[in-house]
């Protein structure tokens, strides 16, 4: 892989970790997760054959660490983290933006409140309940999970919040479940305590959404049907009158099936003008 040129960024409360790889439109990754900006690997050599490629470790996660390690987190400060990044990397030139699972997240937001710097988003499986019909039981699902995670400990949490996001509340498949770096799994505890609580609370601003269609794309896994996460993009899309375009793999299809992924992706980000 080509060797990415690397910097920080002092933002409000931390310092970020960003990565900039090849030439031409300028494309925002932001991850998901615990993955950081190494979530992309297997994507983003080939994305950089003919873009601009940045992406970055969010606010507390792997090489961007806050100032105050128990800071509470929120969707548009994330989101101004990444308006940040854009600003130091693309100053005079709007951006793609890709957003995956809480990226994704981040980047309805950014969309919403910075449509002026976006010529178009891809937001794949953000875990937007609110939008949903049902939204009340995942609350008491998120409060379950934090119930867990400070009277049990982070394993009996993860089981709790895998087997809410899984179909119908049930297992999730294994591949859901292994690969985590050592560093990632070092940052569960802050992801589930700090920002799944808070994201997944999030209700996106739908008449703006509305307002910003054109520039849109919801993508949803072609194996994670049922899930949660398909489900709250399904409902997004359903409030937007939109069909969400089908990406591989489910819920972490840009892991499980990178080449596939990064392929469909490069179909649904607009060309250059």
């Amino acid at each position: 892989m080509t060797e990415p040129t690397t910097g920080r960024l002092r933002v409000n409360g931390a310092v970020l970790h960003y990565e900039v790889r090849g030439r031409g439109p300028f494309l925002l990754l932001i991850p998901g997760g615990t993955g950081g900006a190494a979530s992309f690997d297997g994507i983003v050599e080939d994305l950089a054959g003919d873009h601009t490629v940045a992406t970055y470790d969010p606010r507390g996660i792997a090489r961007s660490p806050l100032d105050d390690p128990g800071a509470e987190q929120s969707v548009a400060e994330h989101a101004e983290d990444a308006l940040r990044v854009l600003e130091a990397l693309a100053p005079d030139r709007s951006a793609q933006v890709f957003g995956a699972s809480s990226g994704a997240i981040v980047a309805l937001h950014l969309l919403t409140v910075h449509p002026e710097r976006l010529v178009q988003v891809v937001a794949h499986e953000p875990p937007v309940v609110e939008v949903l019909p049902d939204a009340a039981e995942h609350r008491a699902f998120l409060v379950r999970v934090q119930e867990a995670l400070h009277g049990q400990g982070l394993a009996p949490a993860m089981a709790v919040f895998a087997a809410g996001l899984a179909k119908d509340g049930g297992a999730p498949a294994p591949k859901a479940r292994a690969g985590a770096s050592p560093r990632a799994a070092a940052d569960l505890p802050h992801f589930l305590g700090r920002i799944v609580p808070r994201f997944m609370a999030y209700a996106p601003d739908v008449p703006a959404l509305e307002g910003l269609s054109e520039r849109l794309v919801l993508g949803a896994g072609a194996d994670s049907r049922g899930e949660l996460p398909h489900r709250a993009v399904t409902g997004l899309a359903d409030r937007l009158g939109r069909v969400p375009h089908p990406f591989p793999g489910g819920h972490i299809g840009l892991n499980t099936h990178p080449v596939e992924f990064g392929e469909t992706l490069r179909k649904v980000l607009r060309p250059s003008r």
